[in-house]
């Protein structure tokens, strides 16, 4: 299995720099989320921009079996929309493959079953009725007004089920790469299609959008295909490395996994970071140096 990381640099620049809080959290989690997983997956491959390969490759000393900066061509789309990083990323695998966030070290290889899947994911979450975290009804009501086109796969979920299953994807891939790659390309053409620009201009900051775009389409794309029985990928299921939220949130079932994503704020912990920079000091003092003479590691400086 190939261990595969996006970065474009342009949303980074753009928005989510300030949540590492310093650029040497950033560079030391990346050292962590590479150098933890290459370890037990060698075959690695970063997809990024021209920017992201200078910062992360020639800067920081990050090897990778394939390095690919085609997200250079996306350098006049929205930074808000910051997944297509991630969504060209799945689009292009060829073999199985496992993406892994910049906030994610795996000290273990994930379990056999999970290496095995179809679909991998970190977690399932599952939301009643009210929730708003993904706020799918804001996006019909935009479409439905401007004359946008929703996948059959979005439609399929929203009329099956009176709340909402999404697939967290701090971790995601799996063996079935057809899947996977429509899974992209579906998602894609949800942000692109020439139809559904007006509906998304009526939602200038699409940062709460993203996580529908990719998590929620993920969910959906695996439960209408599982079941449906003209499609070529009848029977697709997904596994998952955590079977909740809490679960995945429980410091004793990560450590028996091997497992560690900085979410949200955490990245800027004074405590969380400096576990980390021990990490890495004590395991590649190399990098952890490379790290320490850095003194600005914005893309593009």
């Amino acid at each position: 299995m190939r261990a595969v990381w996006s970065f474009w640099s342009k949303p980074f620049r753009a928005y989510y720099a300030p949540i590492w809080g310093t650029s040497r959290n950033h560079a030391l989690a990346w050292v962590a989320s590479v150098q933890s997983a290459a370890q037990h997956y060698p075959d690695t491959m970063l997809v990024t921009d021209s920017a992201g390969a200078r910062l992360l490759v020639d800067r920081l000393g990050l090897q990778f079996s394939e390095v690919s900066t085609c997200l250079d061509g996306f350098q006049e789309h929205d930074p808000g929309w910051w997944v297509l990083g991630k969504l060209v990323a799945y689009g292009m695998q060829t073999v199985p493959f496992v993406h892994i966030d910049s906030d994610v070290f795996l000290w273990k290889r994930l379990p056999a079953d999970l290496d095995s899947a179809a679909v991998l994911a970190q977690h399932p979450e599952f939301y009643g009725p009210d929730q708003t975290i993904y706020r799918t009804e804001d996006v019909e009501r935009a479409f439905a007004e401007t004359g946008g086109i929703l996948p059959i796969e979005w439609r399929w979920a929203r009329a099956n089920s009176d709340g909402l299953i999404a697939d967290n994807c701090g971790i995601v891939g799996g063996c079935d790469v057809a899947f996977l790659r429509h899974f992209a390309a579906t998602a894609l053409e949800l942000i692109e299609r020439p139809e559904n620009a007006a509906g998304w201009s009526q939602h200038p900051n699409k940062w709460p959008f993203v996580y529908i775009v990719e998590q929620f389409m993920l969910s959906a794309c695996v439960g209408y295909h599982q079941f449906h029985p003209g499609s070529a990928f009848k029977g697709v299921r997904a596994r998952y490395l955590f079977r909740s939220w809490d679960e995945a949130r429980d410091p004793r079932e990560a450590e028996q996994r091997g497992f560690t994503h900085l979410m949200g704020w955490s990245k800027r912990v004074p405590a969380i970071m400096h576990r980390l920079s021990e990490r890495v000091r004590k395991e590649w003092p190399e990098f952890f140096w490379r790290c320490e003479r850095q003194s600005n590691w914005l893309p593009g400086s």
